[in-house]
């Protein structure tokens, strides 16, 4: 984990964090989200867009975890981006919503992008969300 300063956003800062599959634990996502975002500059509505983003995103994941895993979030800083990736591993046989689905459609809306990935017994969702200005 690297420790954040007061100095700018670079490409190395990469934060962390690991809590129970548990929807008690997505208050501290989502308050890690908010203060990453709120580092970068970016407006109150980005920030607020971005939590029910990642909260969307954490529980398409928890729908499908494995009894007692572990969500992953990585959030990676840069000088105009957040990109959050949250992990877990996955039941046999287990699905995302399609692309096509509300869940998604929720996702794409409040992101700049948004993908996801399953494979050997892990599903991973991807979202980036660039500070407006910064496009």
């Amino acid at each position: 984990m690297t420790q954040l300063t007061g100095q700018p956003a670079t490409d190395d800062d990469v934060v962390h964090l690991t809590v129970p599959a548990d929807g008690g634990y997505l208050g501290v996502l989502r308050t890690a989200t908010a203060g990453l975002a709120a580092r970068l500059q970016f407006a109150l509505d980005e920030i607020e867009d971005l939590r029910i983003a990642v909260d969307e995103a954490c529980a398409m994941l928890l729908a499908i975890a494995t009894r007692d895993a572990e969500l992953e979030c990585r959030f990676s800083v840069t000088e105009d981006a957040l990109t959050v990736e949250v992990t877990v591993p996955t039941v046999r046989g287990a699905t995302l919503p399609g692309e096509s689905s509300f869940a998604w459609k929720v996702l794409t809306a409040l992101t700049t992008s948004a993908s996801a990935m399953a494979a050997d017994g892990r599903a991973t969702i991807s979202l980036l969300t660039r500070r407006s200005g910064g496009y």
